[in-house]
Protein backbone atom coordinates (compact mmCIF):
# COMPACT_ATOMS: atom_id res chain seq x y z
CA UNK A 1 0.00 0.00 0.00
CA UNK A 2 1.30 3.46 -0.93
CA UNK A 3 2.09 5.90 1.95
CA UNK A 4 -0.40 8.69 2.69
CA UNK A 5 0.90 11.83 0.95
CA UNK A 6 -1.35 14.32 2.75
CA UNK A 7 0.43 16.72 5.11
CA UNK A 8 -0.34 16.14 8.77
CA UNK A 9 -3.32 18.05 10.14
CA UNK A 10 -2.24 21.34 11.68
CA UNK A 11 0.87 21.69 9.51
CA UNK A 12 0.73 24.33 6.76
CA UNK A 13 1.94 23.32 3.30
CA UNK A 14 1.82 25.92 0.54
CA UNK A 15 1.99 25.85 -3.25
CA UNK A 16 4.93 27.71 -4.82
CA UNK A 17 2.92 30.83 -5.63
CA UNK A 18 1.55 30.96 -2.06
CA UNK A 19 4.98 30.33 -0.58
CA UNK A 20 6.41 33.30 -2.44
CA UNK A 21 3.75 35.59 -1.01
CA UNK A 22 4.33 34.17 2.47
CA UNK A 23 8.06 34.79 2.06
CA UNK A 24 7.40 38.34 0.82
CA UNK A 25 5.45 39.14 3.98
CA UNK A 26 8.08 37.46 6.14
CA UNK A 27 10.81 39.50 4.41
CA UNK A 28 8.98 42.77 5.14
CA UNK A 29 8.67 41.86 8.81
CA UNK A 30 12.34 40.85 9.00
CA UNK A 31 13.41 44.00 7.14
CA UNK A 32 11.54 46.31 9.52
CA UNK A 33 12.82 44.47 12.58
CA UNK A 34 16.40 45.01 11.40
CA UNK A 35 15.66 48.58 10.31
CA UNK A 36 14.92 49.35 13.95
CA UNK A 37 18.14 47.73 15.10
CA UNK A 38 16.89 44.37 16.34
CA UNK A 39 19.62 41.75 16.02
CA UNK A 40 18.39 38.52 14.40
CA UNK A 41 19.20 35.34 16.27
CA UNK A 42 18.02 31.76 16.40
CA UNK A 43 17.90 29.14 19.12
CA UNK A 44 17.68 25.36 18.70
CA UNK A 45 14.29 23.93 17.76
CA UNK A 46 15.00 21.09 20.21
CA UNK A 47 15.55 21.98 23.88
CA UNK A 48 15.85 20.00 27.09
CA UNK A 49 12.36 19.40 28.40
CA UNK A 50 13.33 20.63 31.87
CA UNK A 51 14.38 23.93 30.30
CA UNK A 52 11.12 24.46 28.44
CA UNK A 53 8.95 23.48 31.40
CA UNK A 54 10.91 25.42 34.04
CA UNK A 55 8.24 28.13 34.12
CA UNK A 56 5.34 26.27 32.53
CA UNK A 57 3.42 23.09 33.15
CA UNK A 58 -0.20 22.03 33.02
CA UNK A 59 -1.59 22.64 29.53
CA UNK A 60 1.85 23.46 28.14
CA UNK A 61 3.22 20.11 29.24
CA UNK A 62 0.32 18.39 27.51
CA UNK A 63 0.95 20.28 24.26
CA UNK A 64 4.69 19.93 23.80
CA UNK A 65 6.18 17.42 21.37
CA UNK A 66 8.37 15.40 23.72
CA UNK A 67 10.67 12.47 23.04
CA UNK A 68 13.68 10.62 24.44
CA UNK A 69 17.01 10.20 22.65
CA UNK A 70 19.48 8.12 24.63
CA UNK A 71 19.39 9.47 28.19
CA UNK A 72 18.08 12.89 27.12
CA UNK A 73 14.51 14.06 27.71
CA UNK A 74 13.94 16.46 24.79
CA UNK A 75 11.12 18.61 23.40
CA UNK A 76 10.40 20.87 20.43
CA UNK A 77 10.15 24.54 21.43
CA UNK A 78 6.54 25.70 21.87
CA UNK A 79 7.32 29.43 21.73
CA UNK A 80 10.33 31.73 21.27
CA UNK A 81 10.16 33.49 24.64
CA UNK A 82 11.22 30.61 26.89
CA UNK A 83 14.27 29.84 24.69
CA UNK A 84 15.10 33.56 24.84
CA UNK A 85 15.09 33.41 28.65
CA UNK A 86 17.52 30.48 28.56
CA UNK A 87 19.67 32.28 25.97
CA UNK A 88 19.92 35.42 28.13
CA UNK A 89 20.84 33.38 31.20
CA UNK A 90 23.51 31.48 29.25
CA UNK A 91 25.10 34.41 27.36
CA UNK A 92 24.41 37.38 29.66
CA UNK A 93 28.11 38.15 30.17
CA UNK A 94 28.63 38.36 26.37
CA UNK A 95 25.63 40.57 25.53
CA UNK A 96 25.22 44.36 25.52
CA UNK A 97 22.15 45.62 27.39
CA UNK A 98 19.58 46.82 26.54
CA UNK A 99 19.69 43.80 24.24
CA UNK A 100 17.50 44.11 21.12
CA UNK A 101 16.67 40.76 19.59
CA UNK A 102 14.49 39.58 16.73
CA UNK A 103 13.66 35.94 16.17
CA UNK A 104 11.61 34.52 13.32
CA UNK A 105 11.19 30.77 13.44
CA UNK A 106 8.90 27.78 13.74
CA UNK A 107 7.41 26.62 17.02
CA UNK A 108 5.42 23.47 17.73
CA UNK A 109 2.37 22.73 19.85
CA UNK A 110 0.64 19.38 19.93
CA UNK A 111 -2.80 20.83 20.51
CA UNK A 112 -6.02 19.87 18.77
CA UNK A 113 -5.80 21.17 15.22
CA UNK A 114 -8.74 23.37 14.28
CA UNK A 115 -9.57 26.32 12.08
CA UNK A 116 -6.99 29.06 12.59
CA UNK A 117 -4.82 26.96 14.92
CA UNK A 118 -1.71 25.09 13.85
CA UNK A 119 0.63 22.56 15.38
CA UNK A 120 3.62 23.99 13.53
CA UNK A 121 3.72 27.72 12.92
CA UNK A 122 5.99 30.71 12.41
CA UNK A 123 6.38 33.26 15.18
CA UNK A 124 7.97 36.65 14.43
CA UNK A 125 9.22 38.10 17.72
CA UNK A 126 11.11 41.19 18.83
CA UNK A 127 12.16 41.93 22.40
CA UNK A 128 14.21 44.50 24.27
CA UNK A 129 15.85 43.10 27.40
CA UNK A 130 17.36 45.24 30.15
CA UNK A 131 19.79 44.42 32.91
CA UNK A 132 18.23 45.15 36.33
CA UNK A 133 15.92 47.77 34.79
CA UNK A 134 14.51 48.86 31.42
CA UNK A 135 13.11 52.27 30.50
CA UNK A 136 9.36 52.48 29.95
CA UNK A 137 10.17 54.31 26.69
CA UNK A 138 10.87 50.94 25.04
CA UNK A 139 7.24 50.00 25.67
CA UNK A 140 6.33 52.76 23.19
CA UNK A 141 8.96 51.87 20.60
CA UNK A 142 7.67 48.36 19.87
CA UNK A 143 4.24 49.61 18.69
CA UNK A 144 6.16 51.97 16.38
CA UNK A 145 7.79 48.94 14.75
CA UNK A 146 4.42 47.20 14.42
CA UNK A 147 2.95 50.39 12.95
CA UNK A 148 5.71 50.48 10.31
CA UNK A 149 5.20 46.81 9.41
CA UNK A 150 1.44 46.92 8.94
CA UNK A 151 1.66 50.16 7.01
CA UNK A 152 3.98 48.41 4.54
CA UNK A 153 1.92 45.23 4.41
CA UNK A 154 -1.19 47.30 3.62
CA UNK A 155 -3.84 44.80 4.75
CA UNK A 156 -6.20 47.67 5.56
CA UNK A 157 -6.64 50.01 8.50
CA UNK A 158 -5.45 48.64 11.82
CA UNK A 159 -5.57 49.55 15.49
CA UNK A 160 -2.93 48.92 18.16
CA UNK A 161 -4.72 48.65 21.51
CA UNK A 162 -2.64 49.45 24.58
CA UNK A 163 -3.24 48.93 28.29
CA UNK A 164 -1.27 48.35 31.49
CA UNK A 165 -1.91 45.34 33.73
CA UNK A 166 -0.96 47.39 36.80
CA UNK A 167 -4.07 49.46 36.19
CA UNK A 168 -6.26 46.34 36.22
CA UNK A 169 -4.42 44.85 39.21
CA UNK A 170 -4.74 48.10 41.18
CA UNK A 171 -8.38 48.49 40.24
CA UNK A 172 -9.19 45.01 41.58
CA UNK A 173 -7.25 45.69 44.76
CA UNK A 174 -9.25 48.90 45.12
CA UNK A 175 -12.49 46.88 44.73
CA UNK A 176 -11.35 44.27 47.25
CA UNK A 177 -10.86 41.53 44.65
CA UNK A 178 -7.09 41.07 45.00
CA UNK A 179 -7.37 37.34 45.68
CA UNK A 180 -9.05 36.75 42.33
CA UNK A 181 -6.91 39.01 40.16
CA UNK A 182 -5.55 36.41 37.73
CA UNK A 183 -8.83 34.62 37.04
CA UNK A 184 -10.69 37.94 36.60
CA UNK A 185 -7.94 39.15 34.22
CA UNK A 186 -8.49 36.07 32.06
CA UNK A 187 -12.22 36.78 31.93
CA UNK A 188 -11.65 40.46 31.09
CA UNK A 189 -9.23 39.44 28.34
CA UNK A 190 -11.95 37.46 26.57
CA UNK A 191 -14.65 40.11 27.10
CA UNK A 192 -14.83 40.85 23.36
CA UNK A 193 -15.16 37.16 22.50
CA UNK A 194 -18.22 36.41 24.65
CA UNK A 195 -21.54 38.15 25.27
CA UNK A 196 -21.97 40.64 28.10
CA UNK A 197 -24.45 38.26 29.71
CA UNK A 198 -21.96 35.38 29.66
CA UNK A 199 -19.24 37.62 31.11
CA UNK A 200 -21.54 38.73 33.93
CA UNK A 201 -22.51 35.11 34.58
CA UNK A 202 -18.87 33.97 34.77
CA UNK A 203 -17.97 36.85 37.11
CA UNK A 204 -20.89 35.99 39.38
CA UNK A 205 -19.80 32.34 39.36
CA UNK A 206 -16.64 33.58 41.09
CA UNK A 207 -18.79 34.85 43.94
CA UNK A 208 -18.51 38.53 42.97
CA UNK A 209 -21.57 40.53 44.01
CA UNK A 210 -23.57 42.47 41.43
CA UNK A 211 -22.33 45.91 42.55
CA UNK A 212 -18.71 44.96 42.00
CA UNK A 213 -19.54 43.25 38.69
CA UNK A 214 -21.12 46.51 37.51
CA UNK A 215 -18.08 48.48 38.69
CA UNK A 216 -15.74 46.15 36.78
CA UNK A 217 -17.75 46.39 33.58
CA UNK A 218 -18.07 50.18 33.83
CA UNK A 219 -14.32 50.42 34.40
CA UNK A 220 -13.25 48.45 31.34
CA UNK A 221 -15.81 50.38 29.24
CA UNK A 222 -14.00 53.70 29.78
CA UNK A 223 -12.97 54.90 26.32
CA UNK A 224 -11.88 57.89 24.28
CA UNK A 225 -8.63 59.39 23.10
CA UNK A 226 -5.64 58.30 25.23
CA UNK A 227 -5.47 61.63 27.07
CA UNK A 228 -9.21 61.44 27.81
CA UNK A 229 -8.91 57.90 29.18
CA UNK A 230 -5.97 58.93 31.40
CA UNK A 231 -8.01 61.87 32.70
CA UNK A 232 -11.01 59.62 33.40
CA UNK A 233 -8.81 57.17 35.31
CA UNK A 234 -7.34 59.93 37.45
CA UNK A 235 -10.81 61.34 38.12
CA UNK A 236 -11.75 58.04 39.77
CA UNK A 237 -9.58 59.22 42.69
CA UNK A 238 -8.32 55.71 43.41
CA UNK A 239 -5.62 55.62 46.09
CA UNK A 240 -4.12 52.24 45.21
CA UNK A 241 -0.39 52.67 44.50
CA UNK A 242 -0.21 49.93 41.84
CA UNK A 243 -3.09 51.59 39.98
CA UNK A 244 -1.45 55.02 40.08
CA UNK A 245 1.87 53.64 38.80
CA UNK A 246 0.02 51.87 35.96
CA UNK A 247 -1.79 55.07 34.94
CA UNK A 248 1.48 57.01 34.96
CA UNK A 249 3.19 54.34 32.82
CA UNK A 250 0.29 54.26 30.37
CA UNK A 251 0.43 58.03 30.02
CA UNK A 252 4.17 57.90 29.34
CA UNK A 253 3.76 55.16 26.73
CA UNK A 254 0.90 56.85 24.84
CA UNK A 255 2.69 60.22 24.89
CA UNK A 256 5.84 58.54 23.52
CA UNK A 257 3.81 56.77 20.82
CA UNK A 258 2.48 60.16 19.70
CA UNK A 259 6.04 61.55 19.71
CA UNK A 260 7.12 58.63 17.52
CA UNK A 261 4.65 59.72 14.82
CA UNK A 262 2.26 56.79 15.14
CA UNK A 263 -0.98 58.01 13.58
CA UNK A 264 -3.53 58.65 16.33
CA UNK A 265 -6.08 56.69 14.29
CA UNK A 266 -3.87 53.60 14.55
CA UNK A 267 -3.59 53.29 18.32
CA UNK A 268 -5.72 53.74 21.40
CA UNK A 269 -6.21 52.69 25.00
CA UNK A 270 -8.46 49.70 25.71
CA UNK A 271 -8.84 48.85 29.40
CA UNK A 272 -10.18 45.39 28.53
CA UNK A 273 -6.82 44.32 27.08
CA UNK A 274 -5.28 42.14 29.78
CA UNK A 275 -3.33 39.40 27.94
CA UNK A 276 -4.16 36.07 29.54
CA UNK A 277 -0.53 35.09 30.23
CA UNK A 278 0.44 35.75 33.82
CA UNK A 279 4.05 36.72 33.10
CA UNK A 280 3.01 40.14 31.73
CA UNK A 281 3.54 42.74 34.44
CA UNK A 282 2.87 46.13 32.86
CA UNK A 283 2.19 47.43 29.34
CA UNK A 284 0.23 45.04 27.09
CA UNK A 285 -0.69 45.30 23.40
CA UNK A 286 -3.12 43.76 20.94
CA UNK A 287 -3.34 44.70 17.24
CA UNK A 288 -6.50 44.33 15.14
CA UNK A 289 -7.52 44.92 11.54
CA UNK A 290 -10.42 47.35 11.83
CA UNK A 291 -12.38 45.92 8.89
CA UNK A 292 -11.92 42.32 10.05
CA UNK A 293 -12.47 42.17 13.83
CA UNK A 294 -13.37 38.49 13.55
CA UNK A 295 -9.67 37.75 12.97
CA UNK A 296 -8.97 38.66 16.57
CA UNK A 297 -5.54 39.92 17.56
CA UNK A 298 -2.94 39.69 14.77
CA UNK A 299 -0.03 40.88 16.89
CA UNK A 300 0.34 40.96 20.67
CA UNK A 301 2.82 41.32 23.50
CA UNK A 302 3.79 43.35 26.50
CA UNK A 303 6.15 44.05 29.39
CA UNK A 304 7.52 41.31 31.63
CA UNK A 305 9.81 41.90 34.58
CA UNK A 306 10.81 38.34 35.41
CA UNK A 307 11.92 36.83 32.09
CA UNK A 308 14.84 34.79 33.42
CA UNK A 309 13.73 34.20 37.02
CA UNK A 310 13.70 30.40 36.52
CA UNK A 311 17.24 30.35 35.11
CA UNK A 312 19.19 32.98 37.08
CA UNK A 313 18.81 35.13 40.19
CA UNK A 314 19.70 38.27 38.25
CA UNK A 315 16.95 40.60 37.03
CA UNK A 316 16.37 40.95 33.27
CA UNK A 317 13.13 42.84 32.58
CA UNK A 318 11.94 42.99 29.01
CA UNK A 319 9.21 44.01 26.60
CA UNK A 320 8.28 42.18 23.41
CA UNK A 321 5.72 41.69 20.68
CA UNK A 322 4.99 38.74 18.42
CA UNK A 323 3.27 38.22 15.08
CA UNK A 324 1.85 34.72 14.54
CA UNK A 325 2.57 34.71 10.81
CA UNK A 326 1.22 31.26 9.90
CA UNK A 327 -2.20 31.90 11.43
CA UNK A 328 -2.31 35.44 10.03
CA UNK A 329 -1.39 34.31 6.52
CA UNK A 330 -3.99 31.54 6.59
CA UNK A 331 -6.77 33.90 7.64
CA UNK A 332 -5.78 36.68 5.24
CA UNK A 333 -5.75 34.15 2.39
CA UNK A 334 -9.30 33.09 3.26
CA UNK A 335 -10.40 36.73 3.20
CA UNK A 336 -8.74 37.29 -0.19
CA UNK A 337 -6.38 39.93 1.25
CA UNK A 338 -3.33 37.95 0.17
CA UNK A 339 -2.91 37.35 -3.53
CA UNK A 340 -0.88 34.42 -4.80
CA UNK A 341 2.50 35.25 -6.21
CA UNK A 342 4.23 33.71 -9.21
CA UNK A 343 5.37 30.10 -9.36
CA UNK A 344 9.03 31.08 -9.71
CA UNK A 345 11.45 33.60 -8.30
CA UNK A 346 12.90 34.16 -11.77
CA UNK A 347 12.09 37.35 -13.65
CA UNK A 348 13.63 36.07 -16.88
CA UNK A 349 13.65 32.67 -18.56
CA UNK A 350 16.49 32.11 -21.05
CA UNK A 351 15.51 29.61 -23.75
CA UNK A 352 18.20 28.04 -25.97
CA UNK A 353 16.66 27.38 -29.38
CA UNK A 354 18.46 24.03 -29.55
CA UNK A 355 21.30 22.17 -27.90
CA UNK A 356 23.75 23.98 -30.17
CA UNK A 357 23.08 27.31 -28.43
CA UNK A 358 23.15 25.98 -24.85
CA UNK A 359 26.70 27.19 -24.07
CA UNK A 360 25.90 30.76 -25.16
CA UNK A 361 22.57 30.66 -23.29
CA UNK A 362 24.37 29.65 -20.09
CA UNK A 363 26.75 32.61 -20.43
CA UNK A 364 23.85 35.02 -20.99
CA UNK A 365 22.04 33.66 -17.94
CA UNK A 366 25.15 34.19 -15.83
CA UNK A 367 25.50 37.77 -17.15
CA UNK A 368 21.94 38.50 -16.11
CA UNK A 369 22.42 36.97 -12.65
CA UNK A 370 25.66 38.90 -12.23
CA UNK A 371 23.70 42.09 -12.87
CA UNK A 372 21.21 41.16 -10.16
CA UNK A 373 18.43 39.83 -12.41
CA UNK A 374 16.78 36.64 -11.15
CA UNK A 375 17.21 34.27 -14.08
CA UNK A 376 16.17 30.73 -14.94
CA UNK A 377 17.37 28.76 -17.96
CA UNK A 378 15.41 26.01 -19.67
CA UNK A 379 17.67 22.98 -19.97
CA UNK A 380 15.03 20.77 -21.57
CA UNK A 381 15.13 20.53 -25.36
CA UNK A 382 11.52 21.63 -25.88
CA UNK A 383 9.99 22.94 -29.11
CA UNK A 384 9.71 26.75 -28.97
CA UNK A 385 5.93 26.78 -28.46
CA UNK A 386 6.17 24.38 -25.55
CA UNK A 387 8.99 26.47 -24.07
CA UNK A 388 6.75 29.56 -24.12
CA UNK A 389 3.86 27.61 -22.57
CA UNK A 390 6.23 26.58 -19.80
CA UNK A 391 7.31 30.21 -19.29
CA UNK A 392 3.68 31.28 -19.16
CA UNK A 393 2.78 28.67 -16.53
CA UNK A 394 5.74 29.68 -14.38
CA UNK A 395 4.72 33.31 -14.53
CA UNK A 396 8.11 34.70 -15.55
CA UNK A 397 7.98 38.32 -16.61
CA UNK A 398 10.32 38.09 -19.60
CA UNK A 399 11.77 35.53 -21.99
CA UNK A 400 15.00 35.68 -24.01
CA UNK A 401 15.40 33.16 -26.86
CA UNK A 402 18.99 32.33 -27.79
CA UNK A 403 19.27 31.10 -31.38
CA UNK A 404 22.08 30.96 -33.95
CA UNK A 405 21.01 34.25 -35.55
CA UNK A 406 21.00 36.04 -32.17
CA UNK A 407 24.46 34.72 -31.39
CA UNK A 408 25.73 35.82 -34.82
CA UNK A 409 24.35 39.39 -34.62
CA UNK A 410 24.80 39.88 -30.86
CA UNK A 411 21.22 41.17 -30.63
CA UNK A 412 18.73 39.29 -28.47
CA UNK A 413 14.97 39.65 -28.19
CA UNK A 414 13.54 40.37 -24.74
CA UNK A 415 9.83 39.57 -24.76
CA UNK A 416 7.45 40.84 -22.10
CA UNK A 417 5.21 37.86 -21.27
CA UNK A 418 2.32 40.05 -20.15
CA UNK A 419 2.13 42.64 -22.94
CA UNK A 420 3.91 40.68 -25.68
CA UNK A 421 6.12 43.74 -26.38
CA UNK A 422 9.56 42.81 -27.73
CA UNK A 423 12.89 44.61 -27.48
CA UNK A 424 15.74 43.62 -29.80
CA UNK A 425 19.10 44.78 -28.45
CA UNK A 426 22.56 43.71 -27.25
CA UNK A 427 22.56 41.92 -23.91
CA UNK A 428 24.11 44.92 -22.09
CA UNK A 429 21.18 47.10 -23.16
CA UNK A 430 18.71 44.39 -22.13
CA UNK A 431 20.36 44.24 -18.71
CA UNK A 432 19.91 48.01 -18.33
CA UNK A 433 16.24 47.59 -19.19
CA UNK A 434 15.78 44.88 -16.59
CA UNK A 435 17.86 46.47 -13.81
Amino acid sequence: MKPNTHALTGFMELLPQQQQEFDRILAIISDEYQRYGFTPLDTPIIERTETLLAKAGGETEKQIYRFTKGDNDLSLRFDLTVPLARYIAEHRSELVFPFRRSHIGKVFRGERAQHGRFREFFQCDIDVIGENNLSINYDAELPRVIFAIFKRLDFGDFLIKVNNRKILTGMMEQFGLAGQTQVIMRLIDKAEKISREDLISELKDLGIEQEKVDSLLNFIAISGMPADVIKSLRNLNFTNETFLVGVSELETVTNMMAAMDINDSNYGVDLAIARGLDYYTGTVYETYLKEYPSLGSICSGGRYDNLTSYYTNEQYPGVGVSIGLTRLFDQLTELGLVSAGRKTTADVLVIPYSGNELGNALKIADQLRGAGVNTDILLENYPLKKSFRYADKLGVKHVIVVGSEEIKTGNYTLQDMTSGVKQNAPIDEIIRTLS
